[in-house]
């Protein structure tokens, strides 16, 4: 079944919107998916409701056969159209209208499951936190002694970062003067 094909079959039914699914289309209305259009056939929604209407009928829910296991699972949820159909477009659009009610209530009986809340922990005491963070305190940086002076200049620092700053072992200086690539280090005598 083609694009074309399905667009003029549900002509009757109203507007429908085909998204490419498995080897053919999945077919809704307002984002809801109510019929696929696969190579074995055309599908609707069903549910307890609906399903008698297919079984009068002779139709049979959705089959396909699982690759890795050779498996055949049987999907109860989308069932066969009858045959009959495809040359009747206002029977067609009642049994859609009754494909997409189909998916409605699925969808309302499909709630995302909310967790319940896990049972707050007590509340510590503020001096056990503030005694723990005394002891993980750093201890104070030792003083600076016979440091390597190298004047580093990078290339367009701004005025509020031209202040002494420690690297590693190294102090950098602002040097306004120089015209200095960045990370060039200079002499101590400041050329």
């Amino acid at each position: 079944m083609d694009r074309d094909f399905l667009t003029d079959l549900f002509s009757g039914f109203g507007p429908v919107t085909l998204r490419r699914m498995f080897s053919g289309y999945g077919i809704s209305v307002d984002g809801t998916n109510f019929a696929l259009a696969l190579r074995a056939g055309l599908y609707f929604r069903a549910d307890e409701e609906t399903i008698p209407q297919f079984q009068a009928e002779g139709s049979k829910p959705f089959q396909y056969q699982q690759r890795s296991t050779a498996k055949v699972v049987t999907v109860n949820s989308y069932w066969e159209l009858p045959a009959r159909l495809f040359d009747d477009q206002e029977e067609l659009a009642g049994w859609a209208r009754a494909a997409l009610a189909a998916a409605q209530r699925a969808a309302l009986r499909k709630r995302p499951r909310t967790k319940t809340a896990a049972p707050k922990k007590p509340a510590r005491k503020k001096t056990k936190v503030l005694a723990k963070k005394a002891v993980t305190k750093k201890p104070a940086a030792k003083k600076m002694t016979a440091v390597k002076r190298h004047a580093v200049v990078p290339a367009k620092r701004s005025a509020s970062r031209q202040l002494l700053c420690r690297l590693g072992d190294r102090i950098c200086f602002p040097v306004a003067e120089h015209s200095v690539e960045d990370g060039q280090e200079l002499s101590g005598d400041g050329n």
